[in-house]
């Protein structure tokens, strides 16, 4: 018997209690405190490491200002960097409006995904149901599937630049001639995915932006995110930097709300980052949209395609993730292996989506079952693999070196 239980034993019964209360009521306080300087120093070191990443980040590349949303294990924080607006000495803020460039192809996804579940289409079917006029033609035939994850044929990244108006379009889709057999090859491509959200609106018997701005964002309660940015909305919206320190934005174009257009702030792109991996509450209907992006339709040397988003199935390694990002990755011809049938919705993976217009560069990464991810925007297009290492390197120290791992 120890002395501690001596003790006890040799107290009255009517002062037992107050002794262990008091007891239970010490350990409780030191394990609070303890829990607490832990929980501090964890977000220490988060906010050291994005410091150090964000000023090596913009003195290399004369970025004019940063905004990150995190998430970690379900909490949030935001961390922002630098200008806004430089003529006016504006500072970014987490409610600071930045172009999300090609991230925006996630909401395409989503409305593609909702119009689904509501059953105004099936990915299964061909674009010239839904547009009369491609009937005949090859692209009239591809499956709706097949454009939203860029293995239509080799569709090109751009809409050709003379295209000015929707009747030149559908004539340039009418007469347009693939380079590869469907399915067998990915060619990342606006005009595929593009064309994919044009026809999600049409089944939908509504515009395409209006969708959006109207159904997709007030469902994710994303008050600050927008196609158009309205004229009260537009203090907040930055300026974007050229390679020459020019401010510039960008020029409305032919499906360009599909594939480019959106434009947002740290704080909504957070909580899109949180709906995704089933954070906050959203509609049902809405959170199976969103989840069912994560569907896996084909495999590619370094990733299996989704819906928009990129998935590595964990573990994996930074040198797969930095690769699978990279301009040649992107700009050329990937042989894919498709998944017959599709994958059931990942969980168990690093998911990522890279944007850029001429003066903004974005990224978004996250892993739903570690509850954790990052959002990255910057008023300047810089390189995507230096987004890529800058969040691995946030998320695994914030993780204690997990984040690559199951």
């Amino acid at each position: 018997m120890n002395l501690f239980t001596l003790k006890l034993t040799a107290q009255k019964p009517s002062t037992q209690k107050p002794l262990i209360s008091l007891a239970f009521s010490v350990l409780m306080t030191t394990l609070l405190i303890s829990e607490t300087a832990q929980a501090a120093s964890a977000n220490d070191r988060l906010e050291q490491e994005v410091d150090k990443q964000a000023k090596q980040l913009m003195a290399q590349y004369q970025i004019t200002g940063m905004a990150f949303g995190i998430i970690i294990d379900g909490q949030s924080y935001f961390y922002n960097y630098g200008l806004s607006n430089k003529q006016r000495n504006q500072p970014v803020s987490e409610n600071t409006i930045f172009e999300l460039g090609s991230v925006s192809k996630t909401f395409a996804a989503t409305l593609a995904s909702y119009s689904e579940l509501n059953g105004t289409l099936s990915l299964d079917d061909t674009a010239d149901k839904y547009i009369p006029y491609l009937k005949n033609s090859t692209i009239g035939s591809k499956k709706l599937i097949s454009l939203g994850t860029y293995s239509a044929g080799g569709l090109p990244l751009q809409v050709p630049e003379e295209i000015e108006n929707n009747k030149e379009l559908l004539q340039y889709y009418k007469s347009w001639q693939p380079k590869f057999s469907v399915d067998s090859t990915r060619l990342y491509s606006n005009a595929s995915i593009g064309l994919f959200g044009y026809i999600s609106a049409l089944s939908m018997h509504g515009d395409y932006t209006k969708l959006i701005e109207n159904t997709v964002l007030p469902s994710l309660k994303m008050t600050n995110t927008f196609v158009d940015v309205p004229a009260d909305k537009m203090e907040n919206y930055a300026f974007g930097y050229n390679s020459a320190g020019e401010p510039i934005r960008v020029n409305p174009g032919i499906l360009d709300a599909e594939a480019y257009g959106i434009k947002s702030t740290s704080a909504d792109m957070t909580r899109f980052m949180a709906a995704n991996m089933g954070l906050v509450t959203v509609d049902s209907p809405m959170q199976q949209a969103l989840e069912n992006n994560r569907k896996g339709y084909y495999r590619t040397k370094y990733f299996t395609q989704g819906l928009a988003w990129e998935m590595y199935p964990l573990p994996t390694t930074l040198e797969r993730l930095v690769e699978g990002n990279s301009t040649e990755t992107i700009l050329q011809p990937q042989q894919i292996q498709m998944n017959e049938p599709p994958t059931p919705v990942l969980d168990d993976v690093w998911v990522n989506k890279t944007g850029a217009t001429n003066g903004f560069g974005a990224y978004i990464a996250y892993i739903p079952t570690k509850r954790t991810g990052i959002v990255i925007l910057a008023n300047k297009n810089y390189p995507n693999t230096e987004r890529v290492k800058v969040a691995y390197t946030i998320l695994d120290r914030a993780l204690n070196g997990r984040a690559l791992s199951k």
